[in-house]
């Protein structure tokens, strides 16, 4: 079941199993020149390199693997806004209330900017609207109305209450006590969806190069980005490769301090007969609970149950890995103990101490998009225009994230696991009161 580890991925993907990707894009080869070199070919790089090159730019985007490899084609498929409650604290605390309403409104547009470029750019990527956040215990319902309240009544975003005695119009389970449905949000195949930014990307003029890892930045007037077979010098850099750029030869360490790679996993059901799927989900919307370390699901197109649950801050593979998810499944669905897990995959996905996304630059001509913390399957796209308006002459709306502060994690990287070991026990231990 789970074939093989790479840079603490496991590969048995139901999303890879499920598309048919082109040949492999050749790697750098040689000497060249860009107005912009993107390095990382997720969401956020290929998102800059697209809205850079439809302004006119030449981009050249340098990945490590392939299009989509990182986490941004093997998420839960979950379209959000906001930054989860403790990234959008962080936001609240350090920012007027003008620009942290400027900051929510971002995220929202988001989603818009993700569902536009579906339409123009014909993404066959299994859209889906609405999503769920659902409630255990009644402290966390109360907490989830609390939430609900503010997030209404400061940025004007419209949630569906969902009662107790509501939620069987919504799901299939007897583990919730309640919720609030996001009519705005969605879910979909992200590894679909990365491949038609790709090609999107490449339609405008942007150059790939995959199996081109990186290893040196020279920092300058006129940047030079090296991988083992050639390099890019360009007016403007942006860095998109998250957890990924200490990989290879950690190209700004400053930045890597800031973020904590976290290993998540999900598995997918053998397929369902669509009734069945559809008494499960009867809105067929995507689901995920309040707990700090949450549960999260939503049916795929041909009806299996996509599931995801618990993570790991070790960067080491949890044992019995298969066996431990599917009884969360089972937790929330008993009626599926007939069904087989076919596929059990995962990877890293960047995290900053305050949850809040981290945008910048470490220079007027390098850029910097990293940390999503788990929200990042719309917001990555709008952290690419943001750079790109930013690199355009048009810096205000990514000046609003530019200023929010994020420290390092305390004590380098040989502290900052255990320290969030502990962190992880010790709200494990808060969602079951």
């Amino acid at each position: 079941m789970l074939l093989q580890k790479e840079l603490g991925v496991i590969e048995d993907s139901y999303y890879e199993a499920s598309v048919e990707r082109p040949a492999p894009l050749p790697p750098l080869s040689g000497h060249v020149a860009a107005d912009v070199c993107v390095v990382g070919a997720g969401l956020a790089g290929l998102s800059a390199a697209l809205e850079l090159a439809q302004r006119g730019y030449s981009v050249v985007l340098l990945e490590a693997q392939r299009v989509g490899w990182g986490a941004s084609g093997r998420n839960g498929g979950q379209v959000l806004p906001g930054f989860g409650a403790d990234g959008e604290r962080a936001v609240e605390r350090q920012l007027p209330r003008e620009d942290a309403q400027r900051a929510w409104d971002a995220s929202v547009l988001g989603v818009q900017l993700l569902r536009e470029r579906i339409a123009r750019h014909a993404i066959d990527c299994d859209f889906t609207p609405g999503a769920l956040s659902l409630a255990v215990t009644p402290r966390k319902l109360r907490e989830l109305e609390h939430w609900v309240r503010h997030v209404g009544e400061r940025y004007g975003y419209p949630l569906q209450w969902i009662a107790p005695g509501e939620l069987d119009q919504w799901i299939a389970s007897g583990r919730y006590c309640g919720g609030v449905a996001d009519l705005g949000a969605g879910s979909l195949h992200p590894l679909k969806y990365s491949l038609g930014l790709g090609r999107a990307a490449l339609a405008a003029g942007v150059r790939i190069y995959e199996d081109s890892p990186v290893f040196v930045l020279e920092r300058g007037a006129a940047p030079v980005v090296k991988t083992a077979q050639g390099q890019v010098r360009a007016r403007f850099v942006v860095l998109a490769g998250n957890v990924y750029l200490a990989e290879y030869g950690d190209l700004a360490p400053q930045l890597s301090a800031r973020i904590m790679p976290v290993g998540t996993y999900m598995v997918a059901t053998q397929p369902m007969a669509a009734a069945r799927a559809a008494a499960l989900l009867p809105q067929r919307s995507a689901v995920s609970d309040t707990n700090f370390v949450l549960d999260y699901f939503r049916l795929s197109a041909d009806h299996r149950l996509l599931f995801g649950a618990g993570d790991s801050y070790t960067g080491n593979t949890p044992s019995n890995l298969v066996a431990r998810v599917r009884s969360r499944v089972l937790a929330v669905f008993p009626q599926l103990a007939d069904l087989q897990v076919e596929h059990a995959w995962g990877g890293f996905i960047d995290i900053t101490a305050n949850r809040a996304p981290n945008l910048g630059r470490l220079d007027a001509n390098i850029y910097f998009l990293q940390g999503f913390s788990g929200h990042g399957l719309a917001f990555t796209g709008m952290a690419g225009l943001l750079a790109a308006e930013a690199i355009d002459g048009q810096a205000a709306r990514f000046d609003v994230f530019a200023r929010l502060k994020h420290h390092a994690f305390p004590g380098g990287a040989l502290m900052r696991t255990p320290a969030l070991v502990l962190g992880k026990l010790y709200f494990q231990l808060k969602d079951m009161l």
